[in-house]
């Protein structure tokens, strides 16, 4: 998989999670390389859920 492949998929993840959590924005979202646990604790605060309940519903997106 390619760089802009990979890139395309994550935006694409984004939009749906986004849809999901509508006060999610793209900030909230942006993935830096090592920064990844700290995304998912935006996420969390913002929507009051646990990362496994997080990872299971992007998982079913």
């Amino acid at each position: 998989m390619n760089e802009t492949t990979a890139k395309g998929g994550w935006n694409e993840m984004k939009g749906k999670i986004k849809q999901a959590w509508g006060d999610l924005t793209d900030d909230d979202l942006t993935y830096e390389e090592g920064k990844e646990d700290e995304m998912w604790g935006k996420v969390q605060q913002k929507t009051g859920k646990t990362k496994d309940e997080i990872h299971k519903a992007v998982a079913d997106l």
